[in-house]
């Protein structure tokens, strides 16, 4: 029943917010919007119907705060081998240092359990460091430093497979004002129902995903560094693709990643923040809406990728606002490649590429300052699924005479025909609820 919830709440903040996505009304615009000579098209208007998430909608005032009221706290010092079990809604101060010790959180599945971590060490063989087994929510908040280390290969328990440092089976968030130090052989935290991060210093080192989530990931602020040999942000589950969205509206975040920087079944949708990412491919998801922020990515593969995850919405990358800066490697290699619509509507866009834009479906160009290869241009050449522009034969092709740079027709709209995507190979995902 809670998950059909949030896929009727994930349903509708779409359909508010998400207009290049296939979500929003339709409306005729002019190419003199666009700075182009003649032709008339229909296209999502995304300046009437593209808005900010209310960050309320997705951010309780506790999740919002750094602070955790201690008065009435329960306390609790780490000792070596000895696990530390939650049972009743509250709130626990944990510090020191221990060996294979874990936090379990076995409460009742109304209750909201705060941790507070006080300059806490753990360091497990095969165990999380803080196990959520079941709860309505739980906290973790840092104060001072602390550092969450699992070195071996992780135990399952029962059916579930536990294989991140933070392991949460109900909704997790993470905030406070010191810093969380996490080493994983695997995932650093997994959280199978939504994961929000609102302050904080968070720094994760890990062989998989650094940060997953079944239904959603939402980050209003702090400071978080990864560096991962698979995704960054990884929303997704695997059993239903109408959730597993990723939502940031502020905070910094430094990410080095071997596949995606940030992967979402849904949308990625993007209000705010400093990001910078150095991967395989940048910003991945079926919807793609940046309407503020600072982005700086460096890709091998994609610097920006929308393709069919999700059959719930439409393709799209929409850009309403912020300052992108994409960095492309040599090769078969597009800055911004979208499955379906593209949408240029306001903001800074700087692109370093080969070839800068791949896109099935129409494109709206209305207001982004567009930056390529050193010059400012108002005009957007497409790369026509792969196969360079009509007639013309090789990608890098860029021939005036072929798609139309005002409607960006091209020769056919199906999307397993665009742009190029990643190896896929079996993630093993989030996995399922245990």
């Amino acid at each position: 029943m809670k998950r059909k919830i949030i896929a009727i709440l994930i349903a509708l903040i779409m359909v508010i917010s998400l207009a290049a996505c296939g979500t929003g009304n339709t409306s005729s615009v002019t190419s003199s919007d666009t700075g182009y000579s003649s032709g008339t098209k229909t296209t999502t208007n995304a300046q009437t119907t593209s808005t900010a998430l209310d960050t309320s909608a997705e951010f309780t005032d506790r999740d919002l705060e750094q602070v955790a009221d201690t008065s009435d706290a329960t306390s609790y010092t780490l000792e070596d081998g000895k696990d530390i079990t939650i049972t009743e809604e509250g709130v626990y101060v944990v510090s020191g240092s221990a060996k294979n010790a874990t936090i379990i959180v076995d409460a009742d599945d109304a209750a909201k359990v705060q941790i507070v971590l006080s300059d806490v060490t753990i360091t497990n063989d095969s165990a999380p460091a803080i196990y959520v087994r079941s709860a309505d929510k739980v906290f973790v908040t840092t104060t001072g430093d602390n550092k969450l280390t699992v070195s071996g290969d992780f135990e399952s328990d029962d059916e579930t497979n536990l294989d991140a440092v933070i392991f949460s089976k109900d909704d997790l968030t993470l905030n406070g004002t010191g810093t969380l130090t996490i080493s994983s052989t695997d995932n650093g935290v997994s959280c199978k129902d939504d994961l929000k991060i609102t302050g904080g210093t968070i720094n994760i080192t890990c062989t998989a995903d650094a940060l997953e989530a079944n239904d959603s990931i939402a980050i209003a602020d702090g400071s978080i560094t990864i560096k991962t040999n698979k995704d960054g942000l990884h929303a997704e589950y695997d059993e239903d693709d109408s959730v597993g969205y990723i939502y940031i509206a502020g905070g910094i975040l430094n990410i080095t990643s071997d596949d995606d920087g940030i992967h979402a079944t849904t949308v990625v949708k993007i209000d705010g923040g400093t990001i910078n990412i150095s991967a395989h491919e940048g910003i991945e998801g079926t919807c793609i809406q940046i309407n503020d922020g600072t982005i700086e990515i460096d890709a091998s593969d994609d610097g920006i990728n929308a393709g069919q995850k999700s059959k719930q919405i439409s393709i799209g990358v929409e850009i309403n606002g912020g300052d992108i800066t994409i960095d492309m490697g040599q090769g078969d290699t597009d800055a911004i490649d979208s499955n379906g619509d593209l949408t240029l509507a306001g903001g800074t866009l700087t692109i370093n590429a080969q070839s800068p834009f791949d896109y099935d479906g129409q494109l709206t160009f209305t207001g982004t300052k567009l930056i390529v290869n050193g010059t400012e241009t108002t005009s957007v050449q497409n790369q026509v699924m792969g196969g360079g522009a009509a007639g013309m034969g090789g990608k890098g092709s860029m021939n005036p005479g072929g798609p139309d740079a005002v409607t960006g027709a091209t020769q056919g709209s199906d999307p397993s025909q665009g742009g190029q995507e990643p190896p896929s190979g079996d993630r093993g995902g989030p996995g399922k609820r245990g």
